[in-house]
């Protein structure tokens, strides 16, 4: 697996290719989406719409959209934040991690978390956090079972949605 952040090119546009490969691995995953509500239809996401989600994460200070690849296709994206929004949180966040459908459980999510990991780890970061919806009982279950522990429960701050905060000491 290569792991590079995400480049835009000129103007702050995505690749045509690139953000054609990400538009199907968010379009792959649609039992995610449809609990998610993140955009309008899940059986229709455009590329126009990921790539104005991608633009409102990179809009974060401190955010960082990590794209994953093997066999030279897009498997997975990662983006992460420095730092909450809250300024009494210290520890930096994962506020997504997805794999294509058609790369489940063939170890990649779970590759692509502890290359996120040992990011932070470098940086001398002693804990990561992140917010799962509590429907997604897939996502809470692969947290779990990468040492991810329940640390809150709270609503998000975007959609006002009730997630289980977990984290993990580096």
């Amino acid at each position: 697996m290569i792991v590079e952040p995400l480049e835009l090119g000129e103007e702050g546009a995505l690749p045509g290719p690139l953000l054609t490969e990400l538009t199907e691995l968010y379009a792959s995953n649609r039992e995610f989406q449809q609990l998610s509500g993140e955009f309008p239809d899940p059986d229709d996401i455009r590329p126009e719409q990921v790539a104005a989600s991608l633009a409102d994460e990179l809009a974060q200070p401190g955010a960082e959209v990590l794209v994953a690849r093997s066999a030279g296709r897009v498997i997975g994206i990662a983006v992460t934040l420095a730092h909450h929004p809250d300024p009494d949180d210290p520890d930096p966040w994962i506020g997504l991690l997805m794999v294509h459908s058609r790369d489940h459980r063939m170890g990649f999510g779970r590759e692509l978390t502890e290359i996120v990991e040992k990011r932070f780890r470098a940086l001398g970061r002693t804990g990561v956090r992140l917010a799962v919806l509590d429907n997604n009982r897939k996502a809470l279950s692969f947290w779990r079972s990468l040492g991810y522990a329940e640390f809150a429960r709270r609503r998000d701050l975007r959609l006002g949605r009730d997630c289980v905060v977990l984290r993990k000491p580096l």
